[in-house]
Formats: C-alpha cells, sequence, structure tokens
C-alpha cells in the first residue's frame, strides 16, 4: 500500500508503498477513505511536537473494515468507521468519569507510536515505521485499536465523516462540553483554521449571539463568517482587544477561544476574555512554551483559563450526535472541505495548510 513517512523533522514526507501487517488480538485493519490535513500533523513535521521516527503521520480520518483480529467485537468488516486519536479503555479513572481523552492507553500510543503490544504493524525497507496518534490516516490502510474506532451510519459520506474525529469534536466539543457556552453569549475566537472554524460553528448552534472571529487572513476570516461568525477582526490591521470590547459594550467576551497555539495569542485570549469571563485554550503550543500572567490581576478581574483536550468530549456519545446534526442539516461539513489532494500530493497539500489558503483539505483515497 501506499503511505506518507515522515523521517525527518523539517523535511517534506516521503511517500512510498510499505508493508502493512494483518490485525493482532484486540486489533482493526481499515482502509481509509479520506484523511484530514491538519496542523498537529504539521506541528510534528515542523519538529514542535515530538513524534516517535519515523512515522506515518495523520490522526484524521474515516474509513472501511477490512478485517478485525480476535476478540474484536466492537466492529466487523465492512463497517463504516470514524478513527479517534486519543483511544480509551473506557474503564479507567477518568474513562468512567466521562473524560476518555485523559485515558492512559491514548497517551501511550500517542507517544510510543506502538500499538498495545509495544510494537508497529508497518513495515518498509525492513525498518518498522511508527503510528501517529494511533492512526496514522496518510496510508491507504492501517491498523489501530479497536477502541479507536467508532462504527457510523452509513449515509453520511465518509469524506464529510473523516473531519469529525478531530477539528468537529475538538472545536464544537470545546464549546458544548468544555464550557456549555450558554445561548446570548459573546464569543471571541482566535484562529479560523479548520478547529477554530468549529468553535465558531459550535457556537452558532448553541445560540451565541455575538460570535467574533480573529485571525490574520482575510480569507480565512470569510470562511469564518460562512460558519457564523457575526463579527470579524483582522488583527495585523487592528488591536484585536479593543476591537472586542469595542463590540461587547467595552467588556470583552464572555468565552474567548484560542486555536492556534502560541504564548501571544494565549495571552491574546485572556486579555479578550471579560472580567468574569473564561479564556479557552486549544491550541497546542510546542512543549516548554510558557505564558505569564499577573496573577494579582487575574484574581482581581476572576477570569477563568481552561484547557480543552479534545473538546472534552466522549465521543462514542459525541461523534453519533454530530453526525445526526449533519445529516439534519444543522452542521457543516460540506463546506469545511476546501480541497482535495491524493497521496502524492500531501506535501502540497500542507504548504496550502500553512499558507492559510483552505479551510481544511483531506487526502483522498480510491
Amino acid at each position: 500500500m501506499k503511505a506518507a513517512i515522515l523521517q525527518e523533522v523539517r523535511r517534506p514526507l516521503v511517500v512510498a508503498d510499505v508493508e502493512v501487517q494483518e490485525p493482532r488480538e484486540g486489533e482493526v485493519l481499515v482502509r481509509m477513505v479520506a484523511g484530514g490535513v491538519c496542523r498537529s500533523d504539521l506541528h510534528a513535521m515542523h519538529g514542535e511536537i515530538a513524534a516517535p521516527l519515523p512515522v506515518v503521520p495523520g490522526h484524521e480520518g474515516a474509513g472501511i473494515v477490512e478485517a478485525v483480529g480476535p476478540g474484536v467485537t466492537s466492529v466487523r468488516p465492512g463497517d463504516h468507521v470514524v478513527l479517534l486519536w486519543r483511544a480509551s479503555c473506557g474503564k479507567c479513572y477518568f474513562c468512567v468519569r466521562g473524560r476518555p481523552a485523559l485515558c492512559d492507553l491514548g497517551a501511550k500510543v500517542r507517544w510510543t507510536g506502538k500499538l498495545r503490544d509495544g510494537t508497529s504493524r508497518f513495515r518498509w525497507r525492513g525498518q518498522e515505521i511508527n503510528h501517529f496518534g494511533g492512526v496514522s490516516s496518510f496510508s491507504e490502510y492501517s491498523v489501530l485499536l479497536a477502541e479507536a474506532v467508532i462504527p457510523i451510519r452509513k449515509d453520511v459520506p465518509l469524506e464529510k465523516a473523516a473531519l469529525v474525529g478531530c477539528a468537529v469534536l475538538t472545536g464544537v466539543g470545546a464549546v458544548t462540553n468544555t464550557v456549555k457556552v450558554e445561548p446570548g453569549s459573546s464569543v471571541a475566537v482566535v484562529g479560523t483554521g479548520g478547529v477554530g472554524l468549529n468553535v465558531i460553528q459550535g457556537a452558532a448552534l448553541v445560540g451565541a449571539e455575538r460570535i467574533i472571529a480573529v485571525d490574520v487572513l482575510d480569507n480565512k476570516l470569510e470562511f469564518a463568517r460562512q460558519f457564523g461568525a457575526t463579527d470579524v477582526v483582522n488583527s495585523a490591521r487592528e488591536d484585536p482587544v479593543a476591537a472586542v470590547q469595542a463590540l461587547t459594550e467595552g467588556r470583552g467576551a464572555d468565552y474567548a477561544f484560542e486555536v492556534i497555539g502560541t504564548a501571544q495569542t494565549v495571552a491574546q485570549a485572556l486579555a479578550l476574555a471579560r472580567r468574569g469571563g473564561s479564556a479557552v485554550i486549544i491550541g497546542q503550543p510546542p512543549r516548554g512554551v510558557e505564558v505569564g500572567v499577573d496573577v494579582q490581576s487575574f484574581v482581581l478581574q476572576e477570569k477563568s483559563l481552561i484547557a480543552s483536550l479534545y473538546g472534552t468530549t466522549v465521543p462514542y456519545l459525541d461523534v453519533p450526535r454530530l453526525l445526526g446534526l449533519y445529516v439534519a442539516g444543522k452542521l457543516k461539513l460540506d463546506e469545511l472541505i476546501t480541497r482535495e489532494y491524493p497521496i502524492e500530493q500531501i506535501n502540497e497539500a500542507f504548504d496550502a495548510l500553512q499558507r492559510g489558503e483552505v479551510a481544511r483539505s483531506i487526502i483522498r483515497f480510491g
């Protein structure tokens, strides 16, 4: 099969013929239909997020179950599935409290690049190649833990469903699950890429009155309007804090979401939140990035600084719910996909992402 391989950071991906082994106990072989091109993969390619090299990247995708290993009863061949980059055991302290993104199983697979038995199912030129996020969606076939695939309804096109596995869960979930934005609220969103657009449409879904998109590119701010932004601020041309305050009667936003992952934008989100408001951090900065906080001012303004991992979702509940909203015409998925690329053009896809040309692009197989 063909797959993209990250051999070294800050180098183009290599597209090559890779061997994929059969699934072992508790594992599933998936024929990929589409993989989303996400900035988290780009961070790994730039060395800003640690990845176990060499690795087949891609952590957002959907496909069809080709085969299952011994002991797998949750899916069967022919099932359509969405893939999860944070597999969860369903039994640990965090899982039973409705916080599966914090499960040790997903973290172990994410950082080691290996499956449950400590090995990989990919081989290239006699060398073992690691799994990225336990998904590796930039391959024609991939083997995942059974806990990392969710069977879905078959009336949703898989190239649309692929986006739910990361961008949609993370963005909409941050609104509906992490802070539970109330109807009539004001929301500011710093960064209008694939996840940011889903924060925006999540805010629209729950009835936020004012949804203010902040970015440095006019074309991305236009995307934001399509997904429900009531106002846009180009922070390359004007002070976003002053602009947001002007739009909220001088207060600032009830909720400010950061969806980029830099020290500057985290501090900006905190400044955009009103007194008593919340800044929600979704973007993942490189390891070691710190943000200074004037603690006295922070306390006197009684602001909240909150992290959101995977939208604080319970994927086995939230993925079917979100797909149901799509079928009902209440959730935008078609509009998210700006471009489709074959696997051979994956580096061009990441170049377009870096230039800010797309809302979301996908690698399409078959």
